[in-house]
């Protein structure tokens, strides 16, 4: 056998392993990025060596700051390193399908239960559960990126708008024009070495380019998958800030906008959400499939698939695009300084879903007891989200 083969068949067994340990980490990661981060640290870096400590953190941080799911970033971003764009597209296949099985499993099962006319008030605890996620959420991550006046009134500003405009239109528009706000501040940052920035844009063009055929077919056509991948894709490629962002993105537009979803719907898929391993974004395919409900279990299935390519697929171009020049981007201050508003604005979006959620389910003690408790419990105990979601389900069964 001659070196290369040799070599050849090494890489392919090295890419087998860490496929298999994608595997295991997304039917045991449950939580959001950051208990993801600790788990991939475990295995990728202590257990398996692929990647430095520094390296997987500044992969984070890079993820962070992109449009997309953290966490789906994070590890596509490794596979690419690992092995390049086709080890990193079955990277994203191996990490979601988990969780987008599951998820559109209990779509299937909820329609399977409404058509049969069985009472869903076993989730009555679970479904305001999900506003107090939500608005831990928010508190979590506004604790982080709110630092200074401005970013107050990038936020108050963008929640207002949100709550009195809620369309998902207005969305891209608060997000944009919070980080141009801020980006005009980049005076106050630490100047950094420039080297010249070398862009590689065919993953860009590629993102842009799905971006409008989706959106012109959907518009000519009028076929629901098509439309579906086109709505998921475009909020997959504006959604700053995970799974606490993109939950009022999606009840905005699914919910207030096309009311494709009841709102109760839509909280019980953001509870069970909690309670799947791998990412948050598989809600997803929940709401891909209860969207095509009257097409039956083969309709669900393709608009399960049509939301969960449409979710994810933007991040995954966007870290191919970025990830080649991010060390030559990341020193233009304007840039860095701009990350600051597109957080605050997403904050701001979080609360206003949070206001229009909370009025709407707030309406008897249930709901109200529900919320708060879920509240408490992630601030004062950190008892994990997916218990919380088992404990609500068990108390509508005994109660």
């Amino acid at each position: 056998m001659s070196e290369s083969v040799l070599h050849s068949h090494v890489r392919q067994i090295r890419y087998l392993i860490f496929l298999k340990d994608v595997l295991v980490l997304a039917l045991t990661c449950f939580g959001g990025p950051q208990v993801h981060l600790v788990m991939f640290l475990e295995r990728f870096v202590q257990k398996r060596r692929y990647i430095t400590e520094a390296e997987l953190l500044e992969l984070q941080a890079l993820c962070q700051v992109l449009p997309g799911p953290t966490s789906t970033q994070t590890i596509t971003a490794l596979g690419f390193k690992i092995g390049g764009p086709t080890l990193a597209y079955l990277t994203v296949l191996v990490w979601s399908l988990p969780a987008v099985i599951v998820m559109t499993l209990a779509a299937l099962g909820i329609s399977y239960l409404q058509q049969h006319h069985i009472s869903l008030s076993f989730m009555r605890f679970v479904e305001p559960m999900a506003i107090g996620f939500l608005a831990y959420g928010g508190y979590s991550i506004g604790s982080k990126v709110i630092h200074n006046q401005l970013h107050w009134i990038i936020l108050g500003i963008s929640a207002l708008v949100s709550y009195i405009f809620p369309s998902p239109y207005m969305t891209p528009i608060v997000v944009i024009l919070g980080g141009v706000i801020t980006s005009f501040q980049y005076q106050r940052l630490q100047k950094l070495d420039k080297t010249p920035i070398r862009i590689e844009w065919a993953n860009f063009f590629l993102w842009l380019g799905v971006l409008i055929a989706a959106a012109l077919l959907g518009k000519i056509t009028n076929w629901l998958p098509i439309r579906l991948f086109e709505n998921f894709y475009r909020n997959g490629s504006l959604v700053f800030g995970g799974g606490q962002v993109l939950n009022p993105m999606l009840y905005t537009e699914f919910v207030e906008f096309k009311q494709w979803l009841s709102e109760q719907e839509f909280l019980t898929g953001m509870a069970l959400a909690q309670i799947v391993p791998g990412p948050v974004f598989s809600i997803a395919s929940y709401i891909g499939a209860l969207s095509m409900r009257n097409d039956g279990v083969f309709g669900q299935l393709i608009g399960s698939t049509a939301a969960s390519f449409g979710i994810f697929l933007p991040g995954t171009f966007l870290i191919f695009f970025v990830y080649r020049f991010w060390n030559e981007l990341k020193k233009y201050r304007g840039v860095r300084a701009s990350l600051e508003g597109l957080n605050a604005a997403s904050v701001g979006l979080t609360i206003a879903a949070v206001i229009r959620m909370f009025m709407a389910t707030a309406t008897t003690s249930t709901g109200i007891f529900s919320i708060l408790l879920t509240i408490c419990l992630l601030y004062f105990t950190k008892t994990p989200p997916y218990m919380i979601v088992f404990g609500g389900i068990l108390l509508g069964i005994l109660l």
